[in-house]
């Protein structure tokens, strides 16, 4: 159980970050810093308006603000990132600055916290282990990843953010540990995540695009699965220095397949359009979790149709209530540097 700590979840606006949070407000100060970009905090106003909750909006990029904010942490989750292919192809700069410079500033400034620091967890991805990534362990890292194509710009940032995390703990004994999800789906998810998109368009009944053949393998893996793991390790001491897969290796299907699924379950009249695709993709993406089950006794529990009936239950309801949803109003602190 974790209570009466102070936790600073930077991209805790993002899918994963607020429902992290929400599992942790009521017994912990959160802090939240974001830069609202993609929120899905407007769907959640139970937590913007917790009284355990601060919000600061701020920019990882920005030094000043991360350190004027982090100092009193007793647990910092680095989640913020620019994510999705969509927004990599757009601006691969932008991409490397903020999953790569920011890495660094946040990394740098926990050392600053001092003795109050007991965990530091780094939000990798799946992608670093490249196109093809087979029942994959921890230790089988040897992505192929083509210098000069967009498309990889944010798996090569978050590989780097890894190495910054691993030599922080080798070199300062900083307690950090990397967690690499695997394709992780449910309620509240924003951004470009191919569920998030099949299940929208499916509830409306409207066109579901494929890119490529929809022959690409992925393991799905329910938020509040990753949830528990992320638990296990804010309380495991044996986590620090390690990395861990986080997915469900049994919610494995094709990506057409899924869409399929989706259809029939949100008894959808959608149809499957297919296009091609505009950059490289990951053909296969299935974990190994042998050693998230050994170290922090990790089981998937949440079976995909299960998972995949209460995201489209979410989703009807939210467009049920508000079919033009607005921006929750959010009370930050200005801490935000264009730079």
């Amino acid at each position: 159980m974790i209570k009466g700590k102070t936790i600073f979840i930077t991209g805790g606006a993002g899918f994963i970050g607020s429902a992290l949070a929400e599992r942790l407000a009521d017994e912990n100060h959160i802090i939240i810093f974001d830069n609202f970009k993609r929120n899905s905090l407007q769907d959640k106003p139970h937590l913007t308006n917790h009284p355990n909750v601060e919000l600061i909006r701020g920019d990882v990029r920005d030094r000043a603000a991360l350190a004027a904010s982090i100092d009193s942490a007793n647990i910092v989750v680095h989640a913020a990132a620019v994510a999705g292919v969509d927004s990599v192809l757009r601006d691969p700069v932008m991409t490397m600055e903020v999953n790569v410079i920011g890495t660094y500033n946040v990394y740098t400034t926990c050392l600053e916290a001092g003795k109050s620091l007991e965990r530091v967890v780094d939000f990798s991805t799946s992608e670093v282990f490249g196109a093809y990534a087979y029942k994959v362990t921890e230790a089988n890292l040897k992505p192929a990843l083509t210098v000069g194509e967009a498309r990889w710009s944010y798996a090569i940032s978050k590989l780097t953010g890894e190495f910054f995390a691993n030599s922080f703990y080798i070199k300062y004994g900083l307690p950090i540990c990397c967690v690499r999800p695997f394709n992780i789906f449910g309620p509240g998810q924003v951004g470009e995540g191919a569920i998030h998109h099949f299940v929208v368009n499916a509830i409306q009944n409207k066109d579901i695009t494929i890119y490529s053949d929809g022959s690409q393998i992925r393991a799905w893996c329910y938020i509040d699965d990753i949830l528990d793991a992320l638990l296990e390790i804010l309380q495991n001491n044996r986590s620090s220095g390690q990395a861990f897969n986080i997915g469900n290796p049994q919610s494995t299907l094709t990506i057409y397949r899924l869409a399929r699924e989706i259809i029939r379950l949100s008894e959808s009249k959608s149809q499957i359009v297919f296009k091609e695709a505009s950059s490289p993709d990951v053909e296969v993406r299935i974990p190994d979790i042998n050693k998230a089950r050994e170290i922090l006794n990790f089981e998937p529990k949440v079976e995909l149709e299960d998972g995949l009936l209460r995201t489209i239950d979410w989703y009807r309801e939210k467009m049920r209530k508000n079919a033009t949803p607005q921006p929750a109003m959010l009370k930050f602190k200005e801490k935000y540097a264009h730079v």
